[in-house]
């Protein structure tokens, strides 16, 4: 374990944003992470584990305590007959995982691709995109107990998935420490398309998936297709794209009762507002879009306030303008807040911010 002092934060996140670490590790395996906390137990140490650094947001004052960088590598691919097997280490880089299955002729995460993060964090967050999510392809989940420093193992089902939601985020949170993942994909199949932005963007490529061969030439063409639409939206991290110095979608897109849906569009229609209240089935639910809220509240593409803005190709990305964490976290508050007195409903953040952001 090769402990650090000192270390700058913001070059970790692709918000890019943030102070130092008063200490800093990575860990390359379990043991490294359970010598980690005893170390910091030891002294009365405050833990905070990343990955990716794609979903954090750090103070700028900072964190005063260890950041414990999961590093854990290797991908093993087992195939069993129309499926295999694929387990990764929880630092793997989750796009290069995608890449590495759809070279193996496998199907089933290739619409998750450019989506920038660690294989560990996508079950916390059950990371979802144009019609797929982790949870349809995740057999399994191995963690350390930061409770007893035992190897653990979660099913699918016990890992209690949901709407960008997990155990790992709900009522397991910071319990566990994820090292490794196991998925369940198809071999050498033409994937089924279940969104309908993809599906109309492959029709106006003049790609038809029914005539490529199953595998890798269907799945590739997928992935080009998925990486076009999320580089428009500067929603691929691109160090030199400022529109991309963002943790892609900041909210979670509402999911409400009928009662509270039905009460959203009454605000609507008493506030003069033309056309229906998009809404999707989740479950016995509905979800409304948060860029349709965040834009009828009075935030466009390209505003911005102090440090921080709207990304211009994308609604719901706070980007990074020159400023620190805490006009990042201001200008959230700001959109939060009109949302809730416009429509009644109170959006949540998908980023882990860590220590205090007020200015």
């Amino acid at each position: 374990m090769d402990m650090q002092e000192n270390i700058a934060l913001a070059p970790l996140t692709t918000m890019g944003v943030g102070g130092r670490a008063r200490f800093f590790c990575t860990c390359a395996t379990e043991e490294e992470i359970r010598e980690a906390l005893e170390w910091a137990g030891g002294r009365g140490v405050a833990v905070h584990v990343l990955g990716g650094g794609s979903n954090t947001i750090f103070a700028d004052a900072g964190f005063d305590g260890l950041v414990l960088k999961v590093g854990i590598a290797g991908v093993e691919c087992q195939p069993r007959g129309e499926e295999a097997l694929v387990t990764a280490g929880a630092g793997e880089d989750w796009d290069g995982l995608v890449l590495s299955c759809i070279e193996w002729d496998l199907s089933g995460i290739e619409c998750l691709s450019g989506i920038p993060g660690s294989v560990g964090a996508s079950p916390i967050q059950n990371v979802g995109a144009y019609g797929q999510e982790v949870r349809q392809t995740i057999t399994r989940v191995r963690a350390l107990d930061r409770q007893s420093l035992r190897q653990v193992e979660f099913t699918r089902e016990e890992c209690d998935f949901a709407y960008r939601q997990s155990r790992f985020k709900g009522r397991d949170r910071d319990r566990f420490i994820i090292t490794q993942v196991r998925f369940q994909l198809a071999r050498q199949v033409v994937p089924e398309l279940r969104y309908a932005e993809l599906q109309r963007n492959l029709d106006e490529s003049g790609v038809d998936l029914d005539r490529l061969e199953p595998g890798r030439p269907a799945s590739s063409a997928i992935r080009d297709l998925v990486l076009g639409l999320r580089r428009r939206k500067s929603m691929v991290f691109d160090p030199t794209d400022p529109n991309s110095r963002s943790v892609g979608s900041f909210f979670l897109n509402p999911v409400l009762s009928g009662a509270d849906l039905e009460q959203l569009r009454g605000r609507w229609r008493q506030a003069g507002g033309e056309g229906e209240v998009p809404s999707y089935p989740e479950q016995d639910r509905a979800k409304v879009p948060a860029a349709w809220l965040v834009e009828r509240a009075g935030f466009h593409k390209g505003y911005r306030r102090g440090g921080a803005g709207i990304s211009a190709h994308h609604t719901l990305a706070i980007i990074s303008c020159g400023g620190g964490a805490s006009d990042v976290i201001e200008l959230s508050r700001e959109i939060e807040q009109a949302v809730e007195r416009k429509f009644g409903v109170r959006l949540e953040r998908e980023p882990i911010v860590v220590g205090d952001t007020r200015s």
